[in-house]
């Protein structure tokens, strides 16, 4: 598990000191369309690191395939430090699992800068559903086969926890893959299907206006924007356990001095009083990473993780 660190509040210094890079705009390509919780990670992150580096950072929404076009993009970029990838959970680990091929090496095509946190996912129904926690939806959903479930794409995050609930609980369900969280919770929200899973941020408009149903936390602790929802754990099943972790990377033999710089402001930024209260208030924990290196084994361990669930619940595409 990764840890905060104080050693990031050296970091600013580090970063004033530095010379020669950047001389020039940054791109972030987030692999999502706008609105969805990766996009107000992103926009965050980029605000506060382009402060820190005296150059704007410039977000590029590049949606599809779960992430991995924004992804492709990035691999295939010039390893300058002028190209950042915002990685996640599902966008880029999950999905090189499901997918049966992606045009990329997962393991030698990325430099590693660093982890932001994560944000744990929500469990929430369109409120014609009759259910109010997950036994409700068990036994509705079996009664009513099969759920439809939203997802912002095949090798999500979302994918991969939609397939361990339905494992989990024991019933049908039926994937409906879009290109982002934003135009998924738009059906949902609409009635045209049931169910959906993300990070909190994206629903919380929906939820206080009660056109979506919250009905649990996928994991051990209740979330600090949600802290009445209660939590798989807490309802009798242990095994839905999920979060949605952030983090950057940059295309392979990106050099060490832009690698270190860029995770100094990372870090200088997480540690930013003013940056760490939007990243809570949109429902992420954060965990900055001590050194580059240790985000890298942090994703090998996380591969390892979820390859083991994927493989259970049998998520592949073609």
């Amino acid at each position: 598990m990764l840890r905060r660190t104080a050693l990031a509040l050296l970091a600013a210094p580090a970063v004033a000191r530095a010379q020669g890079f950047p001389v020039r705009p940054i791109r972030l390509v987030i692999p999502f369309t706008s609105g969805g919780s990766n996009d107000i990670v992103g926009r965050i992150l980029a605000e506060g690191m382009g402060t820190r580096l005296g150059q704007p950072i410039v977000v590029e929404n590049r949606g599809g395939a779960g992430g991995i076009l924004g992804n492709d993009v990035v691999a295939k970029a010039a390893p300058d430090g002028y190209t950042m990838l915002l990685a996640g959970s599902g966008s880029f680990v999950i999905s090189s699992l499901v997918v049966a091929r992606v045009p990329y090496d997962v393991a030698n095509g990325f430099a590693a800068i660093g982890h932001l946190g994560a944000a744990p996912n929500v469990i929430a129904v369109h409120p014609s559903l009759p259910v109010h926690n997950l036994a409700e939806l068990r036994d509705f959903a079996r009664a009513n086969p099969p759920i439809t479930f939203g997802t912002p794409g095949a090798g999500t995050t979302a994918h991969a926890l939609g397939a361990m609930i339905a494992l989990t609980l024991g019933f049908q369900i039926e994937h409906i893959h879009y290109r982002g969280t934003a135009p998924a919770l738009t059906d949902v929200v609409g009635g045209r299907v049931q169910m959906i899973t993300n990070a909190a941020a994206p629903f919380l408009p929906f939820l206080a206006a009660g056109t979506l149903r919250a009905i649990a936390i996928a994991g051990r602790q209740r979330a600090s924007i949600l802290p009445d929802l209660s939590t798989s754990f807490e309802q009798g099943f242990p095994d839905i356990d999920s979060a949605t972790w952030y983090g950057l990377l940059a295309p392979a033999g990106t050099p060490a001095a832009a690698i270190n710089r860029l995770h100094a402001a990372l870090n200088a930024t997480l540690e930013d009083p003013a940056m760490q209260a939007r990243m809570v208030e949109n429902g992420v924990e954060i965990e900055a990473s001590p050194t580059p290196d240790d985000f890298a084994r942090f994703m090998v361990t996380e591969r390892e993780r979820w390859g083991a669930i994927v493989r259970r619940a049998n998520l592949r595409t073609d």
